[in-house]
């Protein structure tokens, strides 16, 4: 098999593994009554901001600690939701 026939099957695997994600996370959202566009459940959690702060010793180290925003109200149900299901399954 041709290089090139490698690249275009592992293409076709990465399109549909993808397609399998998001059709669970689909069915994850609708069983979760988050509706059935996971995009706008997606869009809502990525407001979440993580963020790294970095500190320099004087041994010339970093401590890094990584903090994540507190989710909003809305983000919390969502979460609450969403984890309440996958403890499911």
């Amino acid at each position: 098999m041709a290089s090139k026939d490698k690249r275009v099957q592992a293409h076709i695997l990465v399109c549909f593994l993808a397609y399998v994600l998001w059709k669970t996370l689909g069915r994850l959202c609708r069983n979760a009554g988050l509706g059935d566009e996971p995009r706008k459940v997606l869009r809502e959690l990525a407001q979440i901001k993580l963020s790294d702060v970095i500190l320099p010793t004087r041994n010339g180290t970093e401590i890094r600690l990584r903090r994540l925003e507190t989710p909003d109200a809305h983000q919390q149900i969502l979460l609450q939701r969403l984890n309440g299901l996958a403890a499911k399954i």
